[in-house]
């Protein structure tokens, strides 16, 4: 694959980049067949930053049961009344049909 890219002979306002930016950048070397041949991944260039970022992406644990999407019609004074107790209302629901089900722990 090879990837065609024109570097901007002057500074332009407006591009996502100060006039100081253009001016610590604007001695790079051109990219060459032969330094995009050297290149390597981020991932095997810098293994270490790699893992810190993968450790480091927050999220929820994973869950050993986790909860199934599903797209579900209930009449609307149901859900209304379930909303009206504010946050948590679809846990609550779903507790309700854990109790229906027989399920309830």
């Amino acid at each position: 694959m090879v990837v065609k890219f024109e570097r901007p002979r002057s500074f332009k306002e407006g591009r996502g980049y100060t006039k100081q930016d253009w001016d610590e950048v604007s001695d790079n070397p051109p990219v060459t067949e032969e330094t995009l041949r050297k290149a390597k991944p981020f991932t095997e260039a810098f293994p270490e930053l790699t893992e810190e970022i993968r450790r480091n992406l927050g999220g929820r644990p994973k869950s050993e049961n986790p909860k199934l999407a599903v797209s579900i019609r209930l009449d609307r004074d149901v859900v209304e009344a379930f909303k009206a107790d504010g946050e948590g209302w679809q846990s609550r629901i779903n507790e309700a049909l854990r109790k229906a089900a027989g399920l309830l722990r």
